[in-house]
């Protein structure tokens, strides 16, 4: 039987994907005429026959696979949800299309667009296509898994959380049969506590219970010792979860450590897949803004230097990914020693939160006013992006004081690369306190993908032209 994460299935993918690109080819090929008729009625037939010839077919092929494979689509880890698959297939897919449109240029330059066009549409279709039969066919179309019986060991936040996460695969055939826990109140909240610790081998015999999952605090661990001891002899398997959400930032991940098997309680929220991709996006995206915005950086640093004296840029530390410090560039927006008058804007609340920005903070020249509410003031840090200290978007990089006053929650807005723009920069922007930017910046974290940096970046230009919350 044919395994859905297994390397004969990844064989089977490229297979597919080769066939159907060369079908979406050869489609394009039989399609040619009607569709050139309907998109360019009056000169298609100028255009007939212009189309990438039969024998190099084989070698378009051999390019899809070897970029899908370069882009890990074939990498199991990467593609257990289906969202994932399809957008490294679609992301993949336009690498695809922009490498063999460079070689066209180069060898084909007479290859009608319109063809190239409709090749496109039908190669995305074909290799989405087949991956959502596959994926109905693997959830509805298999036998049933062999029922595996559960048991928790522990019945606290950790165990919870299992718990949920076994109910979401409850497909995979996993049923949670209860937990074991000492403390009485954890039955009384309505968990199916099946008994104490101590009962351990009897609760396994009595439900044939197939794997036990010890999630037991750090306090408990001498004891889970002895417990795993004497499951040695029952016919179970075992896992231990390791008691660490409690400190970790975002996510834990198991590596290796100089050859030591260790978990890294600071792993990054995005893969090295995505941090590339989004990293590539930056370069070509930021790229592309910073030559046009020179002109109006240019402009922006006469205008500074001619209304008052100081530095043209103000190079600021502030906190980056992961808690790295580095220096953002910024257009000087503020008199000469605002740094030093800065604890006296802070607004802070009975409960703990606090504003660090004000509508009416003295420190701001009447230019700064223009530039901060026009988002100008921001325009350096292109070059922290381009320079890989920034992304476009993310989070914002924080001052260094005002992250000392964080809480530990609001510290995992840092595991991502901190942004120019973000999703609580098009929710409010300054309007929002603190604690209330660093949940719009969470959801960002928790939600990333391309498609939400894309959305970002189109709705910040509208934000800004509003002006609300810039101040």
């Amino acid at each position: 039987m044919l395994k859905r994460f297994s390397a004969n299935y990844a064989l089977l993918s490229m297979a597919i994907d080769g066939l159907t690109t060369i079908t979406a080819l050869m489609l394009t090929n039989v399609f040619r005429v009607p569709w050139l008729r309907m998109v360019w009625p009056e000169n298609w037939h100028h255009e007939q026959g212009k189309f990438v010839p039969p024998h190099l077919w084989p070698i378009v092929a051999l390019l899809w696979w070897l970029i899908f494979m370069l882009t890990s689509v074939y990498d199991p880890k990467r593609n257990y949800k289906a969202v994932d698959e399809f957008q490294n297939v679609i992301l993949a897919a336009a690498f695809a299309s922009l490498t063999l449109a460079g070689l066209l240029y180069l060898t084909q330059r007479e290859l009608s667009r319109w063809l190239f066009v409709l090749f496109l549409a039908l190669d995305w279709a074909l290799l989405l296509g087949w991956r959502v039969i596959a994926r109905l066919a693997f959830r509805y179309g298999r036998r049933l898994p062999k029922p595996r019986r559960v048991l928790i060991m522990g019945a606290g936040e950790v165990g919870q959380r299992t718990a949920e996460m076994i109910r979401e695969h409850a497909w995979t055939g996993l049923i949670l049969t209860g937990y074991l826990d000492d403390d009485p109140d954890k039955a009384a909240c309505g968990l199916p506590v099946l008994g104490t610790l101590d009962d351990t081998e009897r609760v396994v015999r009595k439900h044939n219970i197939d794997e036990v999952v010890f999630a037991l605090p750090a306090r408990a661990w001498e004891r889970m010792n002895q417990l795993v001891a004497a499951l040695h002899t029952m016919p179970v398997k075992v896992h231990v979860i390791p008691d660490y959400f409690a400190l970790t930032l975002w996510r834990a991940r198991a590596e290796n450590f100089a050859g030591i098997p260790m978990i890294d309680l600071r792993a990054p929220a995005l893969n090295d897949y995505q941090l590339l991709v989004k990293r590539v996006f930056d370069l070509v995206i930021g790229g592309l803004i910073t030559i046009p915005a020179l002109p109006l950086m240019g402009l922006v640093a006469l205008a500074i230097k001619l209304e008052s004296p100081g530095p043209i840029l103000l190079k600021q530390q502030r906190v980056g990914q992961n808690g790295k410090l580095f220096r953002m560039y910024k257009f000087r927006s503020m008199v000469v020693g605002a740094d030093k008058l800065a604890l006296g804007t802070v607004e802070e609340t009975s409960d703990g939160t606090f504003t660090f920005k004000r509508k009416d903070d003295p420190r701001v020249t009447r230019l700064g006013r223009l530039i901060r509410r026009t988002s100008l003031d921001e325009l350096p840090q292109l070059f922290n992006v381009l320079k890989g200290e920034m992304s476009l978007v993310g989070p914002r990089p924080e001052l260094p004081w005002l992250v000392e006053r964080y809480k530990l929650w609001q510290r995992k807005r840092f595991a991502v690369p901190q942004g120019i723009t973000g999703w609580w920069q098009i929710n409010g922007r300054s309007d929002k306190e603190m604690c209330l930017h660093t949940e719009e910046d969470l959801y960002y974290v928790q939600n990333y993908s391309l498609w939400l940096d894309l959305l970002i970046l189109a709705r910040t230009p509208f934000v800004v032209v509003k002006g609300k919350g810039a101040y």
